[in-house]
């Protein structure tokens, strides 16, 4: 069976999904418009790569799987063994109305059938390079949260312990935390509570030494050769300094992959979604897909941008008449900031300044 299997497929293209986890792989191998074979086994390249040189010798190989908590490891080693590799998004994935079963195997033969029939979108896949110093910028908002939550845990303690009355400081900043260590160590506390906010607020110093190592670290990749030139470009716009220009570019890698401005602001999570059907036609709240942070990011910029660029200023004027919604027009005003980003970054030139008639 195995030498007719290699007879018949010699020299064709071969379709294979494959459902990855972390300690098994799925497979289901499609030719022709059929399956020629399913199997499983252990999530090592080795093993696949055995398999794909065993059974499959002189075929040409495509491979598709769900980008996930592997990232683009399968994807670089595929590569550099000169096979095709198709990394798609799972929300992006089509299957059956009436699909009421789920499982690895399903799953993988889904996969294998939308690879044949070219119905998939693929992820964009940035240089290893690209993806490292990305790291920085992640970890950064990791680091971030980290810090929001001991901040919270703090006041929350505070609280527990009806502590909150004796400090109450009408904005908590990096200062006021300083300054209620201070307080802490002249308060009349039982062992126990003083060692625990010692704990606590020892956890928070030592938080935002990290951030700022984080920060002075991503101001150094500003100033790279790789990253320069994008980043001064991204700085002459309004409301965005070199911090926040490197996190974007860093986020975006080549722009040039988004054929027209609206799939620019699809990849951002900055279009209306949409229910409609017949005569009828409804809009919701934008599709929020992509990067969370890169649209805060850019609301925030926006709120400093309208000050600045008349033109920005009346894009959010002209929402807010129509909607009464500050938060609906500044997410305009984002989306609009973002499109002139991709022009300027695509024509490489500066920000410039427009004026309303």
């Amino acid at each position: 069976m195995r030498k007719v299997q290699k007879f018949i497929l010699k020299e064709k293209e071969i379709f294979v999904g494959l459902e990855d986890s972390k300690k098994t792989w799925k497979l289901c191998v499609r030719s022709q418009g059929v399956i020629v074979h399913q199997t499983g086994m252990p999530a090592k390249y080795e093993v696949l790569r055995n398999y794909f040189q065993n059974k499959f010798p002189e075929c040409k190989i495509h491979l598709i799987y769900e980008a996930g908590f592997q990232g683009f490891n399968l994807y670089d080693r595929l590569a550099s063994d000169e096979w095709n590799c198709i990394v798609t998004p799972p929300h992006t994935v089509t299957e059956e109305k009436c699909q009421r079963k789920k499982n690895d195997r399903i799953d993988c033969r889904r996969l294998a059938k939308n690879l044949e029939n070219k119905d998939y979108r693929k992820c964009f896949v940035p240089d290893k390079q690209l993806r490292e110093d990305r790291q920085i910028s992640r970890t950064y908002g990791q680091v971030q949260r980290d810090i929001v939550r001991v901040c919270n845990r703090i006041r929350r303690t505070l609280e527990f312990h009806g502590l909150d009355e004796q400090f109450r400081p009408g904005r908590w900043d990096q200062v006021q935390y300083r300054q209620l260590k201070d307080r802490l160590n002249r308060m009349d506390l039982s062992d126990s509570l003083r060692f625990c906010f010692g704990i606590v607020i020892r956890e928070l110093e030592h938080l935002w030494q990290i951030r700022k190592e984080l920060r002075r670290q991503l101001i150094t990749l500003a100033r790279s050769k790789p990253y320069k030139e994008t980043v001064q470009i991204l700085k002459s716009a309004p409301g965005i300094g070199i911090f926040t220009a490197i996190r974007l570019a860093l986020e975006w890698g080549d722009l040039t992959r988004f054929k027209r401005k609206e799939d620019f602001a699809s990849f951002l999570g900055l279009i209306p979604s949409e229910y409609s059907s017949g005569e009828t036609e409804r809009k919701g709240h934008i599709t929020k897909q992509g990067n969370r942070g890169v649209r805060s990011w850019l609301v925030e910029c926006s709120w400093v941008a309208i000050r600045y660029d008349p033109v920005l200023q009346n894009k959010f004027q002209r929402v807010y008449r129509r909607c009464r919604s500050r938060k609906k027009a500044i997410v305009a005003v984002a989306r609009k900031l973002a499109i002139r980003l991709r022009a300027l970054l695509l024509n490489r030139q500066a920000y410039m300044f427009g004026t309303v008639e």
